[in-house]
């Protein structure tokens, strides 16, 4: 049996029979690439839509939210790390099939639910999950949202985003170097923001770090082109907290991040400050 290409991420893992790719949950399976982590749940909580955060979609609702283990960057700031860094066989995991997350997701529709949120690890990497759960929660009426990094094909975003209602996308930073420290692609990520703005509600979230992707010229010039695509897209600029191997880090100054959200309402409609 030869070597198959995983064509999800830009990454474009080469896989050897039985051989995981670097995001841990796509693997070389029966002469397929699969996701292992199909069905395999990590964290699920009922959480409201501002928490993913959406505050232009369903305000004052709450989403079932899901996530999986694993992911296909290596941010070394994640702020949920304990799975987006796991495996298979390190993660701690219970099985929830498709057909059993949207009956869940219908039975808590009485505590305001609206759907299925694919979160706290990156969803994607888990992709044939999150196709087949969105389509049937479609199919029951309930709105499907992704929480993601972004840093995905073009082909597989095309096919999904028809079943999403709503996506998050985490823009780590305006630095084609910070994105190769993380082992990303800026560009890809500004591709799906764009296309994603065409097909569906897009909020932009960037995790202000100091020293890292925190200068006023990065923010002005990731709010001018956000706002070539629609200065009404919502940007959260998110607070920095210590966490994995920035423990040592300080979190980000307030008063910054509301200098920077000055900045970028110079050319934004809608910017919002997080974690503060």
């Amino acid at each position: 049996m030869s070597k198959l290409t995983c064509e999800i991420c830009p990454h474009h893992c080469r896989l050897e029979p039985g051989q995981v790719g670097l995001c841990r949950a796509r693997a070389n399976v029966d002469g397929q690439v699969q996701a292992i982590n199909y069905g395999l749940i990590t964290s699920a909580a009922l959480d409201p839509i501002e928490k993913k955060p959406l505050y232009h979609f369903h305000p004052g609702s709450m989403i079932l939210s899901l996530g999986s283990f694993g992911c296909n960057l290596r941010c070394q700031f994640c702020q949920n790390w304990e799975i987006s860094t796991a495996g298979k066989d390190d993660a701690n995991w219970g099985r929830l099939l498709p057909e059993e997350a949207v009956e869940l997701a219908l039975q808590l529709q009485n505590r305001g639910n609206i759907g299925i949120a694919y979160t706290y690890n990156e969803p994607l990497v888990g992709y044939e999950f999150v196709f087949d759960c969105a389509e049937l929660a479609r199919a029951q009426g309930l709105k499907n949202v992704l929480v993601s990094n972004g840093c995905f094909c073009r082909e597989p975003l095309e096919r999904i985003l028809p079943l999403i209602d709503a996506v998050n996308f985490d823009l780590k930073a305006f630095s084609e170097q910070f994105y190769r420290r993380i082992g990303g692609d800026l560009e890809t990520v500004k591709a799906a923001i764009a296309l994603a703005a065409e097909r569906t509600h897009v909020e932009v979230t960037t995790l202000v770090i100091p020293g890292e992707n925190d200068s006023e010229a990065e923010i002005k010039a990731l709010a001018q082109w956000l706002a070539g695509i629609g200065r009404d897209i919502p940007l959260h600029l998110t607070r920095f907290f210590p966490r994995y191997k920035y423990n040592d880090r300080f979190p980000t100054d307030v008063q910054r991040l509301r200098k920077l959200a000055g900045i970028a309402r110079e050319d934004l409609e809608h910017v919002y400050l997080g974690n503060c």
